[in-house]
C-alpha cells in the first residue's frame, strides 16, 4: 500500500474536490503509479484532519474522472491506463512483440508482398519513362496510362469501371477526405450507417460536417430510418460500404440497394460508396455506382489487396464532378506521386498479385472457419472470406473491460466506441480483424485467450 499522502493548502474549493485533484496531479507526476493503492478512506481523512465522508466524495470524484477504480472489499486503486477510445490506425509489424494485435483490419502477412514490392521497385528505377515521372509534374487526376491499366487490373478484380472517370489518390483514405472536402460545406449533414469505419468519421470530423447514423439491422442500413431522417433533414451524402459494413461484416441487401437509389435520386444526395475491404465478386452485390452513376463515388485502393503502404487509390466520380475533384486534389498536394503509382501498376502486372490475392482469398476463408469454430456458442457477424469478425459479448461482460483484460493477455481488439456515429450507443460487442493475425497458430492463440476471457466474471462495480 502507498504512503502517498496529498497536500491540500495550495488547492482552492471544497475539501473533497481538493483531493480529486490532488490525485489527478500525483498520478500526471507519476508519483501515483498505475495499479498503487490509496490510502484507506479513514486512515486518510485522519491524517488531513477530515470527516470519512469528504475523502468518500474525494474518491468517487477521481474515480468519475476516470483515474481510479474502486474494488469491493479491496480498496481504491489508480487505474491502469485505458485503452484509446480513438482509432490509432498505425502499426508498425514486430516480430518480437508479445501482443497479438487483432485491432486493426489488414490483409495477412505473407513474403510475397515484400518480393513483389522489391520487384516492382527494381523495375521502376530501371525505367527510363517511370524515372521521368518520377520527377515531372502530372495531370492531378493521374497519368492516363496509369489510370488505363488501374482499370483493367479493376475489371479483373469484377469492379468494371471507366478510365475516364476515375482519379487516382493517396489511398482510399484520402478519397473520402477529398470527397467530403469538395463537395460539402462545413456544416453540412453527411449521414451513416450507425456503426461505420472510423476514417469516415474522422474525415468527417475534419471537415466540420454534421453526422447522423441510421440504424441497420442483418439487411443493412434501414431505408425506413433513411427516409424518416430525409423528412425531417435530408443529409447531403450518404457514406455506406454496402457489401461489408465495418465492423459488423453486415451486407446491404439488394432491395435496399434500390431502395437507397431511390431516397437519393428523390432527395438529390451523393452516395460515397466505399469497396476497399475487398471481396470476391461472387460475394459482392450490384455497385451502387452501376446503379446510380450520375450520383455515386467509389472508393477503392489497393491496401487491402497489395499492400497498404504503397497509399494508391481509386476514386471513380460522375463527369460534372471530376474537374472539381481534381481542382481539390490539386489543392491539397497537387498530384499523388507518380513514383509510387508505377510501383503499384507494375505490382498488378506480376503473376504474383494475381497469385497473391488467391491465397488471400483462401486463407481468410480458413481463418473465418476456423474462428467460427473456436468462438462456437457465442453471436458472431462475418463475411465468409471477409477479413473481420463482429462479436457481440455475453449479457453482463463490457467491451472496453474485456479488452482491458485482453490486452493484459496480450491480445489487442477494438471495442465499439471508434465506430459509432454521433450520439449513437456503443453497444457491447467486440472487432475481432483475423487477418491482422502473422499465421493461422497466432490466430488460433489469439481466439482461444478470447474465449477463455468471455467465461471470466465481470468486475463487480461499487457504488459510492
Amino acid at each position: 500500500m502507498t504512503i502517498w499522502m496529498p497536500e491540500l493548502e495550495s488547492i482552492p474549493g471544497p475539501r473533497y474536490r481538493a483531493i480529486a485533484h490532488a490525485i489527478g496531479e500525483a498520478i500526471s507526476a507519476g508519483t501515483l503509479a498505475p495499479g498503487e493503492r490509496l490510502p484507506p478512506q479513514r486512515r486518510l481523512a485522519d491524517a488531513l484532519g477530515v470527516t470519512v465522508g469528504t475523502v468518500t466524495r474525494g474518491y468517487a470524484e477521481a474515480e468519475h474522472n476516470g483515474w481510479v477504480v474502486a474494488r469491493v472489499g479491496s480498496g481504491t486503486y489508480v487505474k491502469q491506463p485505458a485503452l484509446r477510445a480513438t482509432f490509432d490506425m498505425a502499426r508498425l509489424p514486430s516480430d518480437d512483440s508479445d501482443v497479438i494485435d487483432l485491432s486493426l483490419s489488414l490483409p495477412p502477412p505473407h513474403p510475397l508482398r515484400q518480393q513483389a514490392f522489391s520487384h516492382a521497385l527494381s523495375a521502376v528505377s530501371t525505367s527510363p519513362a517511370a524515372l521521368m515521372r518520377g520527377v515531372s509534374y502530372l495531370d492531378a487526376r493521374g497519368s492516363e496510362g496509369h489510370r488505363d491499366l488501374l482499370t483493367e487490373w479493376l475489371a479483373e478484380l469484377g469492379m468494371p469501371l471507366v478510365s475516364d472517370e476515375l482519379l487516382i489518390t493517396q489511398g482510399g483514405q484520402h478519397g473520402i477526405s477529398l470527397v467530403l472536402n469538395t463537395l460539402l460545406r462545413p456544416g453540412e449533414l453527411m449521414a451513416a450507417d450507425a456503426l461505420t469505419y472510423p476514417g469516415a468519421i474522422s474525415a468527417a470530423q475534419q471537415a466540420h460536417l454534421k453526422m447522423v447514423g441510421i440504424t441497420f439491422d442483418e439487411g443493412g442500413m434501414s431505408m425506413d430510418a433513411l427516409e424518416a431522417q430525409c423528412a425531417r433533414q435530408p443529409p447531403r451524402l450518404i457514406y455506406i460500404t454496402p457489401d461489408q459494413n465495418n465492423p459488423t461484416g453486415v451486407c446491404l441487401s439488394e432491395a435496399r440497394r434500390h431502395q437507397l437509389v431511390a431516397l437519393a435520386r428523390r432527395y438529390d444526395i451523393w452516395l460515397l460508396e466505399d469497396g476497399v475491404q475487398y471481396l470476391p465478386v461472387e460475394q459482392r452485390g450490384i455497385p451502387l455506382y452501376q446503379l446510380a452513376p450520375e450520383r455515386t463515388l467509389f472508393v477503392f485502393s489497393t491496401a487491402k489487396v497489395l499492400a497498404g503502404g504503397l497509399r494508391i487509390g481509386i476514386l471513380r466520380a460522375p463527369n460534372v464532378l471530376l474537374e472539381r475533384l481534381a481542382t481539390g486534389l490539386r489543392a491539397q498536394s497537387w498530384m499523388v506521386p507518380p513514383l509510387m503509382v508505377d510501383v503499384a501498376c507494375h505490382w498488378i502486372n506480376q503473376p504474383a498479385a494475381r497469385t497473391l490475392l488467391e491465397w488471400q482469398t483462401k486463407e481468410l476463408a480458413a481463418r473465418q472457419t476456423l474462428a467460427a469454430d473456436i468462438l462456437s456458442g457465442y453471436q458472431l457477424s462475418n463475411r465468409s472470406h471477409g477479413s473481420n469478425i463482429w462479436l457481440m459479448l455475453p449479457d453482463g461482460c463490457r467491451a472496453l473491460e474485456l479488452c482491458e483484460r485482453l490486452l493484459h493477455s496480450g491480445v489487442k481488439v477494438s471495442s465499439a466506441e471508434p465506430f459509432c456515429v454521433g450520439s449513437t450507443p456503443a453497444p457491447q460487442a467486440i472487432r475481432i480483424c483475423i487477418g491482422a493475425a502473422k499465421d493461422q497458430q497466432a490466430l488460433s492463440s489469439a481466439l482461444a485467450t478470447i474465449k477463455q476471457s468471455l467465461t471470466q466474471p465481470p468486475n463487480t462495480p461499487v457504488t459510492v
